[in-house]
């Protein structure tokens, strides 16, 4: 069994590979945690500052702590993923996303495509590209890990062949 940890403190994210330590049914294990508040230091004080200015407004608005304090919360509620982390666990079967309020299990047959860009990795349910894949769909947010998370994506969706019967041919009848 083969264990292997990149942790980085700069960027605040961690990476672990495994083979075979998960339950038997499954199979080749890849988990990481992703947290951008310490990825961004600057970033995330900025925010911050945004946060307790748009509180200082709410309060000078309508002269109400409680609403001031509800403003503030809905604020960081909507950030939640930038200020807390988010752990992902992609194993052969299924893809575990845990975040601070929810865990999301997906299994692989689900996903039909796989969209790559610089920041993660979009799993889309459609063949084809469609304004609904990005609700649909699952975002998975690198680490350090790019090459790792892409070539485990691709090695377990399989994205079917264009049938060449059901493509259209622009001929009308």
């Amino acid at each position: 069994m083969t264990d292997r940890e990149l942790t980085d403190n700069n960027t605040g994210s961690e990476a672990r590979t495994e083979t075979g330590g998960g339950p038997v049914d499954e199979g080749e294990i890849l988990a990481w945690t992703i947290h951008p508040v310490k990825k961004r230091p600057l970033v995330s004080v900025a925010v911050t500052v945004f946060i307790g200015l748009i509180g200082v407004l709410v309060y000078l608005a309508t002269d109400s702590r409680a609403f001031c304090v509800l403003a503030i919360v809905i604020m960081l509620a909507t950030l939640a993923k930038f200020y807390f982390p988010t752990k992902y666990q992609l194993s052969d079967r299924r893809i575990m996303v845990k975040t601070t309020t929810q865990t999301v299990y997906r299994d692989w047959k689900q996903f039909r495509s796989v969209y790559p860009d610089k920041n993660g990795v979009l799993l889309s349910p459609f063949v084809g590209a469609s304004r609904l894949e990005n609700f649909r769909g699952q975002y998975l947010i690198f680490g350090d890990n790019r090459d790792e998370v892409i070539a485990f994506v691709k090695a377990r969706v399989s994205t079917p062949e264009p049938d060449s019967t059901s493509k259209q041919t622009g001929e009308t009848s």
